[in-house]
């Protein structure tokens, strides 16, 4: 059950006295401080651990929050947020730590949250970028300072390309969110920039790219872009004012309902987006965004003794990116309401098809079945 009523959650985020988060920029000690005082006084909801470390030997800080936050519950969805890519972009950062304390503090109290944390893994990068942050310039809207990494690269230009060959050498910053994805199988994942009020989704590069030129290009449709369009209007809806359109300025273009094809907006090679195969600032669509794993089909894939089959390739007919099974035989895949039908396989066992349906209120929950090509007795 997808539960869409959110209570009073404007009136919530400091409702604690004793614990809180001010309203201002926090620096990287000031960031780790409340962090691992959450942890400390909410050790059942939230678990605190270092995905890596950067160049200048920060720790790359992830907090998970759910009421099982320090191990994975099978058929438990993953999702995550990551901010302050850019280290001079930093509302998305402070967005996260005011997000981690509502979600912890309104545990218990509102049903939605309650929900959400029961139902749901969620991973919270606050900062990728720690390092060019701290070289950031509060008040400097225009200028560059900070937004590299502490080597100068551009971390959101330095990801496997599906379009184009990226010559730049991988960050350690880089290094860590690759390994982190690789671990963690993630349903659905948000990113946050600053600097435009607009939910972007993929594809954010196109093939053969003649021009960078930051005028609007073609858009350039993925295979799932009827989920991607759906989940982007679910962010700009639940938005105060991002579903407007409006711009923050005037040299910022304007976007129809607050959302944009990355690749129309401007084309980037080597962006973290693509890589994860979505965005921008609210309390309310970040929450109601992150329900939005619980839409579509989900299940297991085991053999014919019950046992779970790990890395089954899982394709929806017509969508040519593939998927796979954790080693516990789980799969999940957002789709819109629609009839479907999926593709399953794994070395060693017959192929499967299997027509489904899915309908808004619920997810279609399958359990499928392959046997082996060659059983010996």
């Amino acid at each position: 059950m997808i539960v869409t009523k959110i209570e009073a959650i404007g009136e919530s985020l400091n409702s604690n006295d004793a614990y809180k988060v001010d309203f201002r920029y926090h620096n990287y000690t000031e960031m780790y401080d409340f962090l691992l005082g959450t942890s400390s006084r909410y050790p059942n909801l939230t678990s605190l651990h270092s995905i890596g470390k950067t160049a200048q030997n920060r720790d790359l800080w992830v907090m998970v929050v759910s009421s099982s936050p320090h191990k994975h519950m099978i058929g438990k969805p993953n999702v995550k947020y990551v901010a302050n890519i850019h280290g001079n972009e930093v509302v998305g950062r402070e967005l996260m730590l005011h997000l981690i304390h509502l979600l912890v503090t309104r545990y218990g109290e509102d049903n939605y949250i309650t929900w959400l944390l029961d139902n749901t893994r969620i991973h919270i990068l606050p900062s990728m970028n720690p390092d060019g942050f701290e070289i950031s310039k509060e008040g400097d809207c225009e200028g560059t300072t900070g937004r590299a990494n502490s080597r100068g690269y551009d971390l959101n230009r330095n990801f496997p390309d599906h379009f184009e060959r990226v010559d730049s050498e991988v960050q350690l910053e880089t290094k860590a969110i690759k390994e982190w994805i690789s671990k963690t199988q993630f349903v659905l994942s948000g990113c946050f920039h600053g600097g435009a009020l607009v939910a972007n989704y993929p594809f954010d590069n196109i093939s053969n790219r003649r021009s960078s030129s930051s005028k609007r290009q073609e858009p350039n449709i993925s295979p799932d872009n009827d989920v991607f369009k759906h989940l982007s209007m679910v962010y700009s809806t639940s938005h105060t004012k991002m579903h407007r359109g409006e711009s923050c300025s005037r040299r910022q273009p304007g976007f129809k309902n607050g959302i944009t094809n990355g690749a129309e907006w401007y084309p980037l090679t080597g962006g973290m987006q693509d890589f994860n195969y979505i965005w921008n600032g609210c309390m309310e669509a970040l929450i109601t965004y992150l329900a939005e794993a619980h839409r579509g089909v989900q299940g297991f894939v085991i053999d014919e003794f019950g046992n779970p089959i790990e890395r089954a390739s899982v394709i929806v007919k017509g969508r040519d990116i593939k998927f796979s099974t954790t080693k516990y035989g789980e799969f999940w895949r957002i789709l819109l309401p629609g009839n479907y039908t999926l593709q399953v396989s794994a070395e060693g066992y017959s192929p499967s098809e299997i027509d489904f349906t899915v309908i808004k209120q619920h997810p279609t929950r399958l359990n499928i079945t392959l046997h082996r090509t060659n059983i010996r007795f």
